[in-house]
């Protein structure tokens, strides 16, 4: 699958990755990690922290999949607002989907912190800005819900905003505990860490072609006609498990990035805090480690390469023109980078987690959505504990064969 076109910040920010052998021998193991991304790096911690004699590959290099296209923004909101999942879900499910976003923020700060990864996670508050004045009373009425159920928020007029912005919006739902990362350092920095202080075994160019299901294990077959023997599988390969099996419930769109030149101050721009929108598809701003500006969004619904990929120059000129419009006082922006990627989401707005019936002893980690690694560190829990426990307290949610009621997206 052609995942992105374009130049892509992160791989830049680690020029000398990590490297690891192709397979070239049959080899066996109690889990195969199918993805070297963040997911399978994820679902790579939890497993290996339980003693689990794991496997991971990949068929490119790590993190050189959607990872290295990825927004590196987490968030205890989602696409899907609270309002909308408990309306969808109902009062306890929706709540809890929240609670385990934000919990999946702090833990992977956690992460970092416990294994001394430099992944540039840093903390940040969000401003979720009403997009035009009708969007107030629906702004309003999420902000109350998420004060309700004890989320660290407050409501911001427009005179508040325009006193702490440079630009001026009807009204916003000001946020504390959301966070920033490199993906890719992360994806590279946790499976290094798993391979050399825990045993992780790692692969990459290594190509899963077939596999064959037994009553109690699964052989894989590679490209190089290598077999990997395992007891069970976790499949964290992003967008192109839908090649595996097409979900009704996923669908695969474009999106589209820039990451500006590196600049010295940020008027205008209240500590320096995620930026997005009610409105959808929304915009999302947020800034790095090294003091660049990524600007994001302008989705496509298209999931056609050539479609995306021809669409890249005019939406980079206009994600830089909607950042001038909101920090006028930054001056000329540059797009150092700009990428077209494809992006996957659901329906009712969940990720995908969990095992599917055609796939005997495999466990899916597919975090599709805007707040992508934050759902690939809640599979990373769930499927961990299901295949070390068989059971996990909130697997129902995210399960592949949840109730199609929930197919409704409002």
């Amino acid at each position: 699958m052609d995942l992105f076109t374009g130049k892509l910040l992160w791989p830049d920010t680690l020029p000398q990755p990590p490297q690891y052998p192709s397979l070239e021998e049959d080899i066996t193991c109690d889990v195969l990690i199918i993805g070297g991304g963040v997911a399978g790096a994820l679902c790579g911690y939890y497993l290996m922290k339980q003693g689990v004699n794991a496997v991971l590959v990949d068929k490119r290099s790590i993190g050189a999949g959607t990872t290295a296209a990825n927004s590196g923004i987490l968030q205890c909101s989602n696409d899907k607002s609270l309002t909308s999942c408990i309306h969808s879900f109902g009062e306890q499910n929706g709540v809890r989907f929240y609670q385990l976003c934000r919990d999946a923020v702090n833990e992977l700060g956690r992460i970092c912190a416990e294994l001394d990864l430099d992944a540039e996670y840093l903390k940040r508050s969000c401003l979720y800005v009403a997009s035009q004045e009708n969007d107030l009373a629906s702004l309003r009425k999420e902000y109350e819900l998420l004060q309700r159920y004890g989320f660290s928020v407050s409501y911001w007029e427009a005179e508040q905003i325009s006193r702490s912005f440079s630009f001026h919006k009807p009204g916003a739902i000001y946020s504390e505990g959301d966070a920033v990362f490199n993906p890719y350092k992360l994806a590279n920095g946790l499976i290094e860490i798993l391979s050399k202080k825990f045993g992780l075994r790692v692969y990459t160019d290594t190509e899963i072609r077939s596999h064959v299901a037994y009553e109690n294990h699964l052989v894989f077959h590679t490209r190089m006609r290598r077999t990997i023997t395992a007891a069970k599988a976790v499949i964290a390969t992003g967008y192109e498990a839908q090649m595996m099996k097409r979900n009704p419930n996923a669908m695969l769109e474009s999106t589209f990035a820039v990451a500006t030149q590196r600049l010295g101050a940020f008027p205008g721009w209240y500590e320096q805090c995620l930026i997005w929108e009610t409105a959808r598809p929304y915009l999302y701003i947020r800034t790095t480690a090294d003091n660049r500006i990524i600007i994001g969004g302008m989705d496509e619904a298209t999931a056609n390469a050539q479609e995306r990929d021809a669409m890249l120059l005019r939406k980079k000129e206009l994600l830089l023109a909607e950042t001038t419009k909101l920090f006028p006082e930054l001056g000329r922006l540059q797009a150092e980078y700009s990428w077209s990627a494809t992006f996957g989401s659901t329906h009712d707005g969940l990720p995908l987690i969990g095992t599917q019936e055609e796939f005997p002893h495999c466990y899916f980690a597919l975090g599709y959505g805007g707040n992508g690694t934050v759902y690939c560190t809640i599979a990373g829990q769930i499927i961990s504990s299901l295949i070390a426990s068989g059971s996990h307290p909130d697997a129902h949610l995210f399960r592949f064969d949840r109730p199609s009621r929930q197919l409704s997206y409002s």
